[in-house]
């Protein structure tokens, strides 16, 4: 209800509030929220009082604290009928009553106030015209709201409600879709006629814009029922082109496909699956998204060689002969290969006299007798050696790395419903070869690591297994593939990471490290020539003296395998190219004289240059990755209270023999001549060095009891004695493994007698016969004969007389 201009004061001091684009008009409503100090001083104020206040509009609303030059001097007094406080700021619904003029304002107080006088609406000249733009105005309001403008319920029955011509304004003004500054031009238009010319002209270009919007979904939907009809047309022009026998495009493609399917000789079911879904793709639109994904899968199902295998005409002399060109060394190794190919020449020739005397019979392939698994350090030739058996087999060579794998869909391939989907990596190289029966490489199988995405390891049971692999199941291509007929040799660093499983379903073939003559024989044999044609440099006379190889694998290279060794003869095929590119030469010798000036000073020294018989310091012999390593152990004694201290990055192992040797010792403290709390008066330090590099397991059991023992008895140990194996409480040597990897090691660094368990006596067969002249073995069982050969003076050993205790018997009633 309009209030009364005799029920307001002429002239009245109230609290004023800027917004920074917003406008309440008269006879509205609207919720407001307040974040500024001086609007929330203002509001508090004004609610505390008579709950009116002044609201106006700032003249930009990038101003944060706008002063009274900042404001227009037309407002509206509203009424505060709901406050909410929430997070530092006010939320209120305030109702606008009528407009105001605003003529001084204070800026003095905490908030903003202003003398304000009612500014009242022109109504002098009502007429006819004003009728007729109100009637206009609100018809052109309910057309709005039939083309989808939204509008509050309220709001809109208010304004249908016949209200007089200058409230009709305000109110349809309110609920437009106009700028700040045209609803600011609006509230200061005094005179009735012209406020609703101007709500007319917005009303109007908001309908205008109305229909433009209407009209263009009307084309959009008018475009969507014009593709689904070009598809119906199109699908009935291929009816029409089959039967007039017509040839298309699609036609085409579906043709040259049928064609790949009958040459692919595929099994049965694999046939009809690849029909069935050759149908469904003659069926389809090219315009249909799922037809590419049809299109690949045929594609993958007639490139697979389903029917293709290499021959399996095995010559062992021819396969002896490729085996001892490619490799040096290895003879078991060689010998377990040729044993594994003779298996399948045999199996080989019988399914052909088979296949000869019955004509109808099935064609078979010849199985793979079982999976092989090398196992060694790197660089020792696992994966050419699997090239070698390809070219002594006559067959396609594929190898893949599993090294980090995780994702189970790596093996087994991506379901079809994913977008990018393929096959996994095994149906990827068996494409790749052309042939059902490669030699299949799976390198690093120990480096394969499992997540949310799956175990790819358990991926690999059924591809491994040769009971089940002949019908090898991908997600992608969702029908068996016989795996048979594929020769899988797997690789890897080390056993104690494949899962028992896997394992179980592999023959493991070990690659120990190779001796210092064997690296002088591959280098002088394979990897100068190598380098040589590598470098550009095979015009030239290049030689590399015995002796200077020889220095360069000794004090350059301490690895099982080759591959350091490779990258020191390539550096100094280098240096050779660059100083005959400089100035021409047309023979080069490398004597030991020159490769310090190629390679540089020495990397590794030997290990007992400069060492001499110590007390409480023994050395081991350890089993590394990389082949074997000698590992020294040092004890230290300090006045203290019994406690000891490990160091060196031991293992929870290695740790537990460090303990178990202690208490062999304080066992037998009586027979070292110690007393018998000795330890009560002493810390123990045991330390390995190189404390960087992790060290783990039992085998160097002996060697810390003997520097335990050599400690507390102040007698050195020999200095050319090596020593492996386990200790128990009771002083037994228990049998260890990596026996040759260690005897090479202790060899390399100068040991001159080795202490091994008795029980180890027969790992000395696949140790060269040359090293084993160089050395002196000694086989024990217990600790009092490691210390009698290790220590520089047999200690005197004080073995207490046994105790005779009587047997008692005792009645049973």
């Amino acid at each position: 209800m309009p209030i009364l201009l005799s029920q307001q004061p002429k002239e009245k001091k109230m609290p004023v509030i800027p917004l920074r684009d917003g406008v309440v008009f008269p006879g509205t409503e609207a919720v407001l929220t307040f974040g500024r100090a001086r609007s929330l001083a203002a509001i508090e104020a004004a609610f505390a009082k008579d709950k009116l206040i002044v609201i106006t509009m700032q003249k930009s609303p990038v101003v944060a604290d706008p002063l009274a030059s900042d404001l227009h001097t037309i407002g509206t007094v509203c009424q505060i009928d709901r406050m909410l406080k929430a997070d530092g700021e006010i939320n209120a619904l305030v109702k606008g009553l009528y407009r105001v003029k605003i003529k001084l304002f204070d800026e003095g107080t905490s908030y903003l106030s202003a003398q304000v006088s009612e500014y009242p609406d022109d109504t002098t000249n009502i007429t006819e015209e004003i009728t007729a733009l109100s009637n206009h105005i609100i018809n052109q309001l309910r057309y709005a709201v039939n083309l989808g403008k939204s509008v509050d319920f309220l709001a809109f029955m208010n304004i249908m409600s016949k209200n007089d011509p200058g409230s009709l304004a305000n109110q349809v003004a309110a609920v437009l879709e106009i700028k700040a500054t045209e609803r600011q031009e609006v509230l200061e238009t005094i005179n009735v006629n012209k406020r609703l010319e101007l709500v007319s002209s917005y009303i109007t270009k908001e309908t205008k814009v109305l229909e433009l919007e209407k009209k263009i979904a009307s084309k959009t939907q008018e475009q969507f029922n014009k593709s689904i009809r070009d598809t119906v047309l199109r699908e009935r022009i291929k009816t029409i082109e089959k039967e007039l026998g017509e040839d298309s495009e699609e036609n085409r493609e579906v043709r040259e496909l049928l064609d790949k399917i009958r040459k692919a000789k595929m099994p049965e079911d694999v046939d009809k699956k690849a029909k069935k879904e050759l149908k469904k793709l003659s069926q389809m639109s090219s315009y249909n998204p799922e037809a590419s994904y049809v299109r690949s899968y045929l594609d993958w199902l007639v490139e697979v060689p389903w029917s293709v295998e290499s021959p399996n005409n095995v010559d062992m002399q021819e396969a002896e002969k490729i085996l001892n060109e490619d490799h040096f060394g290895l003879k078991k190794i060689k010998e377990r290969i040729l044993e594994y190919l003779a298996v399948m020449k045999l199996k080989n020739e019988k399914i052909k006299n088979t296949q000869n005397n019955a004509k109808d019979a099935p064609k078979k392939t010849v199985n793979a007798p079982t999976i092989l698994c090398f196992v060694g350090p790197p660089g020792v030739g696992k994966t050419s050696i699997g090239k070698s058996i390809a070219k002594a087999l006559g067959r396609k060579f594929i190898k893949i790395s599993l090294g980090g794998l995780r994702d189970e869909a790596e093996i087994r391939g991506h379901r079809r419903t994913y977008v990018g989907a393929l096959p996994g990596r095994i149906i990827q190289g068996i494409k790749q070869a052309g042939t059902k029966n490669p030699v299949f490489m799976l390198d690093e199988i120990d480096k394969v690591g499992s997540d949310f995405r799956g175990d790819p390891s358990a991926a690999l049971l059924e591809a491994l297994d040769p009971e089940q692999n002949f019908a090898f199941s991908d997600h992608y291509l969702d029908v068996p593939f016989d795996l048979s007929g594929v020769m899988f040799i797997t690789t890897c660093n080390i056993l104690d990471t494949i899962p028992p499983a896997l394992r179980d379903r592999l023959e493991i073939i070990h690659f120990a490290g190779y001796t210092e003559d064997e690296k002088f024989a591959i280098a002088k044999n394979y990897l100068i020539d190598k380098q040589i044609e590598m470098h550009g440099l095979s015009d030239i006379n290049i030689k590399i003296d015995d002796n200077a190889l020889k220095l360069i694998i000794r004090r350059y290279t301490r690895e099982a395998g080759v591959r350091t060794l490779e990258r020191e003869i390539a550096r100094v095929c280098r240096k050779i190219a660059r100083n005959i590119a400089t100035k021409k030469q047309e023979k080069v010798t490398v004597k030991v004289s020159d490769i310090s000036t190629y390679l540089g000073p020495y990397k590794f020294s030997s290990y007992l240059a400069e060492k001499k018989d110590e007390i409480g310091m023994s050395t081991g012999l350890a089993w590394t990755e990389a082949g074997g390593e000698i590992l020294f152990i040092e004890v230290a004694l300090m006045p203290g209270r019994g406690n000891l201290t490990l160091t060196g990055q031991l293992g929870n192992v290695m740790k537990e023999s460090c303990q178990a040797a202690l208490s062999y010792v304080r066992s037998r403290a009586g027979a070292f001549g110690l007393s018998d709390r000795f330890y009560q008066k002493l810390d123990i330090h045991v330390h390995v060095p190189e404390g960087a590099v992790p060290k783990d397991g039992p085998s160097a059991g002996i060697a810390i009891t003997t520097a335990l023992v050599s400690a507390l008895t102040k007698i050195p140990v020999r200095k050319d004695v090596g020593m492996t194996g386990e200790v128990t409480l009771r002083g037994r040597a228990l049998e260890i493994g990596g026996i040759k990897e260690k005897v090479i090691a202790a060899h390399r660094a100068g040991i001159k007698k080795i202490i091994l368990p008795k029980e180890n006596k027969k790992d000395l067969e696949e140790i060269p016969d040359y090293i084993t002249k160089d050395l002196k073995f000694v086989f024990v069982d217990h600790m009092d004969q490691v210390l009698n050969e290790a220590m520089v003076k047999i200690p005197k050993l004080i073995i207490p007389k046994p105790v005779h205790i009587p047997l008692i018997k005792e009645s049973i009633n």
